[in-house]
């Protein structure tokens, strides 16, 4: 056990939206906080709304026995940004001040914020209000830049490949085309990996812009090659001219615009629920322990990150406001195009 840390008291919270391996994440740091270095950990509750409200209690070992494999967030979550200004422009309560009054009052050394886009900016504006912050990336989005990957995108993977999968034999059965809509907000890394995955005919992602009659010439191809049915996965966020769901607009154009028959699945927040896959449970894991080495080193301001196989850590300054989205020539795109899998451009389908 580090002397040199013993004693010191740690802050953890998750905020945002809940995705797999959070509960992962928070073992991974209280364990080697407890067990390595002799800290004291203290769960804060719901977020950012925990410090505003000053809700928390401390964690023992014995409290993080038994989360590894659950999904959700034991700590609970919530989207309070702190920073973000009320209606009449100002904070109706100073409620980064309230962050720093209980930071402080808890006589915390380190303030670790397990959250997506959106936390690791409130992370990093709250190291410059002063705060010793640490911040993990988790989002089933994928898009938090400065990783290669964050944990819960692994889990979310699985099952929306595992729901193409099972729209494969529907489709065949019924000759339609199946248009699945897969979560992702403006980054299209989960619709582009499960739809290779699940053999998706069309992809359609938020960077990559689509035009409707390629793909209803590209649908048109297929029918007359005599194949049966089609798989057309849309990320949430590609644009579209109308309100509603991405899946329901692309359905209905090609209803009105071919003479096939289409149906939408929407899986919506089933992609973020359960129990957190194996890679997912050690990728949370490792940022947890690097977290508290972090701690240990006093290398504030920074948000764990993974390159490759290997676990660093990179200054939260560089990652707030920027988002990782997938390039138009990724790697996995052009493997993709040489097997006539459609993204709705010229560059493909015909």
């Amino acid at each position: 056990m580090s002397k040199s840390s013993k004693g010191m008291r740690v802050g953890i919270l998750s905020a945002g939206g809940d995705c797999p391996g959070i509960n992962a994440a928070i073992r991974g740091v209280g364990k080697t906080a407890i067990v390595e270095y002799g800290m004291e950990v203290f769960g804060i509750s719901s977020g950012f709304l925990g410090m505003i409200n000053k809700e928390y209690s401390q964690l023992y070992e014995r409290d993080l026995s038994g989360i590894l494999t659950l999904g959700g967030t034991i700590l609970g979550t919530s989207r309070e940004k702190p920073f973000k200004k009320e209606g009449n422009g100002l904070n109706q309560i100073d409620k980064p001040k309230l962050i720093k009054k209980h930071y402080k009052e808890l006589e915390l050394d380190c303030l670790v914020c397990i959250g997506g886009n959106g936390t690791q900016k409130t992370a990093a504006r709250l190291a410059e209000e002063g705060l010793n912050i640490i911040g993990l990336p988790k989002t089933i989005d994928n898009d938090v830049w400065g990783t290669d990957v964050t944990f819960g995108f692994d889990s979310a993977l699985w099952i929306a490949t595992d729901a193409i999968d099972r729209l494969h034999s529907t489709a065949n059965s019924h000759k339609r085309i199946m248009v699945i809509e897969i979560m992702g907000h403006h980054a299209g890394w989960l619709a582009l990996y499960s739809g290779v995955a699940g053999g998706g005919d069309v992809i359609l992602l938020p960077e990559i812009k689509y035009d409707m009659d390629i793909i209803y010439e590209y649908l048109q191809n297929r029918a007359d090659k005599k194949k049966p049915y089609s798989i057309v996965v849309v990320a949430e966020g590609i644009k579209k001219s109308k309100s509603g769901s991405a899946a329901q607009y692309i359905g209905k154009k090609i209803r009105k615009n071919t003479d096939q028959e289409a149906r939408e699945t929407i899986l919506g927040y089933i992609q973020r629920g359960g129990s957190p896959s194996p890679n997912d449970r050690i990728l949370a894991t490792r940022f947890g322990a690097h977290a508290v080495q972090l701690i240990h080193e006093r290398k504030f301001g920074h948000m764990v990150k993974i390159t490759g196989d290997n676990i660093g850590s990179v200054d939260l300054n560089e990652v707030a406001g920027k988002l990782r989205t997938v390039p138009p020539d990724h790697a996995l795109i052009r493997k993709a195009r040489k097997m006539d899998i459609c993204f709705g451009d010229r560059k493909s389908c015909i």
